[in-house]
């Protein structure tokens, strides 16, 4: 079976899973039950991979025979159901050729998605909020858990958040999604009806297991503990359980205050510690090899890669890859896959990001 260019091999496929299970028969298999644990999910992550070509190579040949009894037939009212089956099938089969373009070394992961209000005050808080709610959406339609790490509430919505979505390839999938996002609409918040633009940051890391090393030295960070916020009263967080990393080379800082724990949040932020600096680095690394590619931009942290239109029309359009629908309402309801297999395509082809104006949305 051909993909984009590639082959995808089931019987290949078939005989690593059994190599795999091969594996979990050693006596001491379950000695180290966290490595255990990722390689039961690797087989599964396998076997659903191949479960979904046979089943859509399945049913595309039952559709076939269906389509060719139809026309022996002269059954023209079978072409509702034949459309409608038609519709299914290409929907399945974009997701899944959107996993298969996920071979970075981290597209497995969870991630960590870290969203940030821009200037605009009570606006920006509350589009960040807006975006928090979505992505969170997104992620129970897949029935991906999410647990929040950090946020910093606003007048009218927060500051900054920072929530962990776990499930398969998160990350790989997520990641597109890294960008300005911007927002123009009727202002709620103003009296006189005017229509604002607001902006907000994403931010997508990789949740990084073992597999993937990133060294910190304790000379290298510099750790600061302070008391989290709460709702008031007996609420009040009264030890100093909230802490904050700051890597001194890097200048990255990382905070965590949802857990009660000092220790629990020390580890959950040294977590995201790592996750952002495996994303330096990368991000270094491109850069580095952006010089010997003078044809291609990269798309970097600051760059406005969306827009979300509710007045005077509705859409949303991704400015790298001119994707575009009009039903708003329904990508702010965690409605993304389209944009992201958009995008998965797009940079398997070496897409390239064009300038964005920031002008009034008629350029959209």
């Amino acid at each position: 079976m051909s993909i984009y260019g590639g082959v995808f091999d089931a019987d290949a496929l078939d005989r690593t899973v059994k190599e795999k299970e091969k594996l979990t028969e050693a006596p001491d298999f379950w000695n180290d039950s966290a490595k255990a644990g990722k390689l039961f999910a690797q087989i599964k992550q396998i076997k659903d991979r191949v479960a979904t070509w046979r089943s859509l190579n399945t049913d595309v040949e039952s559709l076939r025979e269906f389509y060719e009894l139809a026309l022996t037939e002269q059954q023209n009212d079978l072409e509702g159901d034949l459309r409608t089956s038609l519709d299914d099938i290409r929907k399945r089969f974009d997701a899944a050729v959107a996993l298969e373009l996920l071979s970075g070394e981290a597209d497995q992961s969870d991630a960590f998605v870290a969203i940030h209000a821009g200037s605009g005050g009570t606006e920006a808080c509350d589009w960040a909020g807006m975006l928090l709610r979505a992505y969170t959406r997104w992620a129970e339609r897949r029935n991906f858990k999410t647990e929040v790490v950090d946020i910093l509430e606003a007048e009218g919505g927060i500051k900054s958040a920072t929530i962990q979505i776990s499930g398969a390839y998160a990350y790989g999938l997520l990641r597109g999604e890294s960008g300005v996002h911007r927002l123009v609409r009727i202002s709620p918040f103003d009296a006189n009806a005017r229509r604002h633009t607001s902006f907000a940051s994403i931010y997508v890391l990789p949740v990084l297991d073992d597999s993937i090393n990133i060294e910190i030295r304790p000379e290298d960070i510099r750790i600061d503990t302070y008391r989290c916020g709460g709702a008031g009263g007996q609420k009040v967080n009264k030890t100093d359980s909230a802490v904050r990393i700051t890597h001194l080379a890097t200048g990255i800082v990382v905070t965590c205050q949802n857990e009660r724990s000092q220790y629990k949040n020390k580890d959950v932020a040294f977590s995201v510690l790592r996750s952002r600096l495996y994303e330096y680095y990368r991000q270094e690394k491109e850069k580095e090899n952006a010089k010997f590619q003078n044809d291609k931009k990269e798309i970097a942290w600051g760059s406005q890669i969306r827009s979300y239109v509710f007045q005077p029309y509705t859409m949303v359009k991704d400015h790298r890859t001119k994707f575009f629908v009009g039903n708003v309402h329904a990508v702010m309801d965690g409605d993304f896959d389209p944009f992201i297999e958009t995008y998965l395509r797009w940079k398997w082809k070496g897409g390239v990001q064009t300038e964005v104006s920031d002008g009034d949305d008629e350029e959209l």
